[in-house]
């Protein structure tokens, strides 16, 4: 009974909403991490072109870096509404909108990858007969991944937050409950969307987390390798002999 009493005392814990519109709850969590997921996918697709553009010629590095560093100034509704003309109230104009501001994270992450690369590994690729484009997947790409998914990592939880705004049209995911909770104040509605952002972030970061240390393997054998040498080294250093007074 107190459980049902919950929703007419608006409380911000309440069961009974859970139970009742646990159905609102994951339609709007699909679309939250469907526009994250597209968002995301559509940028690296863009960002790695970009990157390798700005890596290949240093002419075109300042105006991508530039112009990418500019959408991601914009305030999000003045974005949302210089797209608005193009796309129209749809899913499309935010996507877009979380596109761009995606580049920023991604080209920055991919170029700085690229350019991580030892030029030993490429002139050894090269003398082993490869040329640009296998070069570029089989010894580049690989050793750039660290860095890669990293920024893919940071773009993720940064548009999960930024999804939200996307409720101003109606395709805000779990955003456009946050802005009918406050718009009602209906106080458990926006503390569970709320929760469940938070959580989607998480979990889409340990996720990235995980896939990158699986791709990466190296990385956490070097990171090892160092505290191995340093505490052989402390173990082979001699005691410094104490002073006679």
């Amino acid at each position: 009974m107190s459980e049902q009493n919950c929703l007419v005392a608006n409380d911000w814990v309440c069961g009974e909403y859970l139970r009742t519109r646990s159905q609102e709850l994951v339609d709007a969590t699909v679309q939250h991490v469907g526009i994250t997921v597209s968002s995301v996918a559509i940028g690296v697709l863009i960002a790695f072109p970009l990157a390798l553009l700005a890596r290949r010629k240093r002419a075109f590095a300042g105006p991508v870096l530039g112009l990418t560093t500019v959408f991601y100034s914009i305030p999000s509704l003045a974005m949302f509404s210089l797209l608005l003309p193009l796309f129209g109230l749809s899913i499309s104009l935010v996507v877009t909108g979380l596109v761009l501001y995606s580049l920023t994270i991604l080209v920055r992450n991919i170029l700085a990858g690229l350019q991580s690369v030892p030029e030993e590994a490429r002139e050894a690729a090269r003398g082993m007969g490869y040329g640009p484009v296998r070069l570029l997947w089989e010894v580049e790409l690989p050793l750039a991944l660290p860095a890669l998914l990293a920024g893919v990592r940071i773009a993720t939880v940064s548009t999960v937050a930024l999804t939200t705004v996307g409720a101003i049209v109606d395709y805000g995911g779990l955003g456009t409950l946050i802005l009918d909770g406050l718009d009602s104040d209906f106080k458990a509605q926006v503390l569970t969307a709320s929760v469940l952002c938070v959580v989607l972030a998480i979990l889409a970061d340990l996720l990235l987390l995980g896939v990158q240390r699986r791709l990466t393997p190296w990385t956490r054998v070097a990171a090892a390798k160092p505290s191995r040498r340093s505490r052989v080294r402390a173990d082979a250093t001699p005691a410094e002999p104490e002073k006679v007074a």
